[in-house]
């Protein structure tokens, strides 16, 4: 019997519609250069990331892991003078299934909390799979998180209240990094701001098989994803916790999380475990489950209802965690 997915709150499916022609659920990797090469990532290179002036924007080269090549930080900061104590950082790591973006693809949202939380925004771009697979991305944001750390002071920034956000990969990226991070005795997160994110290479929770062929990101290409970055590893008894955070046995001592996700998409199962292992090792999670919400739906319509409750729930916990 084919599982029957949740209903699309009546907004979003109204966006759904809109979307379809362009964006197909099933990613495959035969898709891959079309859609790298396509209309939407040329655009991000037109955003204003001043903000009209708010922010100075700089992309800086900095080491990147041991061996292997720099990479590329986008940093904004306020253009006005830091008023008192050193800002928080908001660290970002873009999604795109592991295989798509760069560090512009989303920083959005945080330049939008870095305006009003008084925040410098560090947005770090990461090799992409196939092509760079497990452990090139985590091992690069793992090092724009030193660099971050180790620099803050020439950006005005505080080292102590740094706090890593991301959705989609980029929320498992940021998951994987509070791991690493804790594990190697790294610089130690304020928080983590999980946005939809993706955890689990295995594809085979109830919500991943209701939403095939269903909604922006199924289970399809949710094995391209992780198929790119694990290769015949994926699924298997020996995925790293740094590639796939569900697999992590460990989930004590980490920073408070703040985690997300539709319930009809393909992520929702594996967040909501997360979070409630999160709870049992001890831990500090805030987790919403937003009805009728597809994956990234406050992207693409960000002015319904349910994307408006969204993100001021996003909103609220940083600025409890900022103490704004």
């Amino acid at each position: 019997m084919t599982p029957v997915p949740p209903p699309f709150d009546p907004e979003l499916a109204a966006a759904l519609d809109l979307i379809k022609d362009m964006i197909s659920p099933g990613l495959t990797l035969e898709d891959l250069d079309a859609v790298r090469e396509g209309p939407g990532i040329q655009m991000l290179a037109e955003l204003d990331l001043t903000l009209d002036g708010h922010f100075d924007v700089e992309d800086r080269l900095v080491p990147g892991p041991e061996g292997a090549p720099e990479i590329s930080l986008l940093i904004c900061r306020p253009a006005a003078p830091v008023p008192g104590p050193p800002r928080p950082v908001i660290y970002h790591v873009h999604g795109g299934g592991m295989v798509l973006g760069n560090n512009r693809v989303g920083v959005d949202g945080p330049l939008a909390w870095a305006k009003e939380f008084d925040a410098v925004v560090v947005s770090v771009e990461y090799r992409l799979a196939p092509e760079h697979p497990h452990p090139a991305p985590i091992e690069d944001v793992y090092a724009g998180l030193l660099w971050t750390a180790e620099h803050a002071g020439e950006l005005g920034a505080d080292p102590e209240r740094i706090v890593l956000a991301g959705a989609s990969a980029g929320g498992g990226l940021s998951a994987a990094l509070a791991l690493l991070t804790r594990d190697r005795r790294g610089p130690r997160p304020l928080g983590q701001l999980l946005l939809c994110p993706m955890l689990d290479d295995r594809n085979d929770t109830p919500s991943a098989h209701q939403m095939a062929g269903v909604g922006v990101w199924d289970r399809t290409a949710n094995d391209t994803g992780w198929t790119a970055l694990l290769g015949d590893r994926r699924g298997g008894p020996d995925v790293s916790p740094y590639a796939a955070p569900a697999r992590a046995e460990d989930l004590s001592g980490l920073p408070p999380a703040f985690l997300d996700v539709g319930s009809a998409e393909t992520f929702r199962d594996e967040v909501v475990a997360f979070a409630a292992r999160i709870w049992q090792a001890g831990g500090v999670a805030e987790l919403h489950v937003w009805p009728g919400g597809f994956h990234g739906f406050d992207g693409f319509a960000p002015q319904s209802a349910l994307s408006q409750a969204a993100r001021a729930a996003q909103r609220a916990w940083l600025r409890r965690l900022l103490e704004v």
